[in-house]
């Protein structure tokens, strides 16, 4: 059993937990709680590995985890509490590879984020984009870090269902050449519900506080707009990509 926080696993841990340029170096990312490991299990993902605490874990976890021959370490409260990212930790940790799923090369349904910065709302889109059955997720270079361990828990396993980029503009615009690209914004000219959503298409939801930049209103073939009451100036990002991305839906 580990029982120093001074051991070289937990730093790694700790540093993947912390610090976002520790796990582009590594390209790793940890996993906190039975749901997210199950969920990565489940993806076909498989755990550098595991720290856990005895006397709290899931031990069907425990023996999903054995059955693939996973390096399981138990740990104290004190190096749990240390290597968590909640304030009431689960009990078990892990390390996985960063998901690295499969571009599609003719997208249909492609998601587009312009400088999404919180991490509650990145990770309720993600897990949005996903359900809505989005062929992929691009990130634009001012968005918060996807594997940020706030926007995991949000995502709830979404980044091992779909495939989510970070790219620059001008590579963003050559993926989305053949594709009508669809920005939503307060001043638009054409009601989401109005939409032909059967042609293959992008979407793009921008900045919580400010919208979409210079680049997004640039790339962008049609302008959208969400209908809403008088006196109501805008949507939270995360609603606005829901409704958008669930009427795009109802072809699926």
């Amino acid at each position: 059993m580990i029982t120093s926080t001074q051991n070289d696993k937990v730093k790694l841990v700790y540093g993947l937990q912390n610090r976002p340029r520790a796990r582009r170096k590594e390209r790793k990312i940890v996993l906190e709680g039975t749901r997210l490991i199950h969920d990565a299990l489940n993806q076909s993902y498989q755990p550098d590995f595991v720290l856990y605490q005895p006397e709290k874990v899931d031990y069907q976890l425990i023996a999903q985890l054995q059955a693939i021959n996973a390096t399981l370490i138990p740990v104290n409260d004190e190096v749990m509490r240390y290597v968590s990212d909640t304030q009431v930790p689960q009990g078990i940790v892990a390390v996985f590879p960063m998901p690295m799923p499969k571009i599609p090369q003719k997208p249909r349904r492609v998601l587009i984020l312009d400088s999404i910065r919180e991490p509650g709302n990145m990770g309720t889109i993600l897990r949005t984009a996903a359900a809505a059955g989005r062929d992929v997720i691009i990130l634009t270079p001012d968005c918060v870090d996807p594997y940020n361990p706030k926007v995991l828990r949000s995502g709830m396993g979404a980044h091992f269902r779909v495939p989510i980029l970070e790219a620059q503009w001008f590579e963003i615009k050559q993926y989305c050449e053949s594709l009508e690209i669809y920005l939503a914004t307060g001043n638009g000219d054409l009601r989401y519900d109005q939409v032909d959503w059967a042609i293959p298409h992008a979407v793009i939801i921008g900045n919580e506080a400010h919208g979409a930049g210079t680049y997004a209103d640039e790339v962008a073939t049609r302008r959208i707009f969400i209908p809403m009451a008088a006196q109501t100036e805008s949507l939270n990002a995360a609603v606005a990509a829901g409704v958008i991305l669930f009427e795009a839906a109802k072809l699926l």
